[in-house]
Order: structure tokens, then sequence, then C-alpha cells
């Protein structure tokens, strides 16, 4: 993703920074998916791979990206289950 669009790019839900997930991240969400096994936030199976990915700075959701486009929903948002918040 270029840098400039990812400075400036938030959470809808929590206005935090974002980051980009790894290749070993977006491996383990792919696998999830084709297990069948992996929901977003609202409780949805994810359907279809994801191309990349965006963390959120507290490490609880990524939003995907499929076709190099940001899902910024906060119901498509992608529970990765390792935060480091409090709340």
């Amino acid at each position: 993703m270029n840098a400039s669009l990812l400075a400036i790019l938030r959470c809808p839900e929590t206005r935090q920074t974002l980051r980009e997930a790894d290749d070993a991240t977006i491996a383990e969400i792919n696998a999830r998916i084709r297990a069948k096994s992996l929901r977003n936030r609202a409780g949805r199976e994810v359907i279809g791979p994801i191309d990349a990915g965006l963390i959120r700075e507290d490490g609880i959701y990524l939003y995907p990206e499929r076709r190099g486009i940001p899902v910024m929903l906060v119901d498509e948002a992608i529970p990765l289950g390792g935060g480091t918040s409090s709340t």
C-alpha cells in the first residue's frame, strides 16, 4: 500500500492508526478462510481469500484488502485475538 495513504487511514471505529499485515498473518487468515472457520466481526463467515490487510494499532482487528482496496467497515473487520488493548 502507498505509504502516504497508509499514513492518513484510521480505524473507522477507534481512529487508531493501522499497519500492514505481514505475509504470515495473511497466509494464516487465508488458511482459516479455506477451512471455513473464520468469521468477521458481524459474525458472518469470511468468504474468499484476502490479498492483504491492515491491522489496527491495538492488534485486535484486521481490515481486509481485496484487489488493492481496503474494506474499512467495522462489521467486515476480522478478529485477530492477539490484541494488546486493555479494553
